[in-house]
């Protein structure tokens, strides 16, 4: 008996069209970055791991630093070393800067309207002027030296009371930043009792679904597992309930600059300066209400866990490291030796204190990977062709481990900087962190008033 055509052509069409997906190339002669081999549609999706810094690190290790995956249908490259990434964020910055799109920043973040995840154009330069120029400015951040300094006091006044108990040095960290960030953005802290619980427990759980793994974005065809999974469902509860948030915050300031209650010379909140800048008069761009939530979700969610995690890291260092630890705290107390009080100006003197937050930053980058970029154009990085729309993933984590740029990369040395001009400010790629994120120059801030007000603490 003879087979219906279609039972021969259908397998047939199938088999070459999984071939033609997974093992050949283009025939273009274009150069492209070693890649592992990738399977049937999920490509290289399977290889990320629970911890993908580290499993890109070990891959890159076998491959290449430039390294191409595939990440369902959209083609990634990875990148594990300095001199690439200043290729990217340097040389070639304007064709990388863009955002690939993301359906869950756009749900949280209106539209993708804030600074960090908004594509590149004239929008996201006037929204990024507005942060720097208005919010983030040397004299601004300056004009919040009090409050840093007080929160600090009152966390080492909260651990003088409990130092004859356990206590969890995670929440402590976390509590003293939050209410840094709090009274900076809205004048006020807000984390005290149940309405304080809530919104921090929001913020968190924006910044877990920001990392969470969208399968729809990479396989379109599979958006509809995230209504099974709940993930669409728990994305618009947490954006509900984080814009009512906003909007309260918002409305309580409006009504306060009515009232007039604040005093001449007091520092504005970001929250006072954005609404004097929305109708437009001081930037000429207008500010609509979802920018401003959106560039205010921004700065509660960029400025907290980033810097409690960096603190708890550099704490954790200096506890596996006593030599680091004592050449330290001789440091602090050669300072403050015969002062009754001392300032962030103080810290200038402080190298060693410096050595040890680049060092612990080197090691536990608070953003092992960094935000994604998108190429607009195609593009020569290194030797290689990469194709317009290729999303790049730099691994901050692998670039610190990097025994090209560092001796004995694997060993905490703070020494390591105390002749060295390498920095965190983005001009040196050794040592890169997240661009647009809260300054690190704030890191050096909180942790120099914590040790110095330790040092000068007889009871600990």
């Amino acid at each position: 008996m003879e087979l219906p055509w279609y039972y021969i052509a259908v397998p047939l069409f199938v088999f070459i069209f999984f071939l033609h997906n997974c093992f050949t190339t283009s025939n273009n002669n274009k150069k492209i970055p070693p890649s592992p081999t990738k399977l049937p549609i999920i490509g290289n999706l399977h290889q990320l791991g629970s911890h993908p810094h580290r499993s890109l690190h070990k891959l890159s290790k076998k491959y290449s630093p430039v390294m191409l995956l595939h990440l369902g249908s959209k083609p990634v490259i990875v990148v594990s070393s300095a001199e690439v990434a200043r290729d990217i964020m340097k040389t070639h910055d304007l064709v990388w800067s863009n955002r690939p799109k993301s359906s869950i920043a756009d749900e949280l973040l209106y539209g993708s309207t804030d600074m960090t995840f908004s594509p590149y154009g004239e929008y996201w330069r006037q929204i990024r002027s507005i942060a720097v120029l208005h919010l983030l400015s040397n004299k601004r951040v300056q004009s919040y030296c009090h409050v840093r300094e007080e929160e600090t006091s009152n966390m080492i006044e909260k651990i003088r009371q409990e130092c004859n108990s356990v206590i969890h040095m995670r929440v402590v960290l976390s509590c003293m930043t939050n209410n840094i960030i709090s009274r900076v953005n809205i004048g006020r802290t807000y984390y005290e009792g149940e309405s304080g619980i809530a919104v921090k427990a929001l913020e968190e759980e924006i910044l877990e679904l920001l990392g969470t793994f969208n399968v729809g974005d990479y396989i379109s065809w599979l958006k509809w597992v995230n209504k099974i999974n709940g993930l669409d469902t728990r994305v618009k509860k947490v954006a509900k309930d984080m814009d009512e948030f906003l909007e309260s915050v918002i409305e309580e300031r409006v009504i306060r600059s009515k009232k007039a209650e604040y005093s001449a010379g007091e520092a504005k909140d970001f929250v006072g300066v954005l609404l004097e800048i929305q109708n437009g008069k001081e930037t000429g761009f207008p500010l609509q209400r979802d920018s401003l939530k959106a560039l205010l979700l921004d700065l509660f969610t960029a400025g907290t866990d980033s810097i409690y995690t960096t603190l708890e890291w550099i704490m954790i260092e200096l506890l596996r490291n006593p030599r680091a630890m004592e050449k330290l705290q001789n440091e602090v107390r050669e300072l403050v030796q015969g002062k009754a009080e001392v300032t962030e100006d103080d810290l200038g003197n402080m190298q060693y204190l410096k050595a040890v937050i680049k060092e612990s930053l080197r090691l536990n980058p608070p953003f092992p990977l960094l935000v994604p970029r998108e190429s607009m154009e195609d593009v020569k990085l290194l030797d290689y062709d990469i194709p317009a729309k290729t999303q790049v993933l730099i691994n901050a984590w692998a670039i610190g481990r990097d025994p090209l740029s560092w001796d004995d990369p694997e060993e905490y040395r703070p020494e390591r900087f105390l002749n060295s001009n390498i920095d965190f400010r983005g001009l040196n790629f050794e040592l890169i962190l997240l661009k647009n994120d809260k300054s690190p120059t704030s890191v050096v801030n909180e942790m120099g008033g914590l040790l110095i007000r330790l040092g000068q603490s007889s009871s600990l």
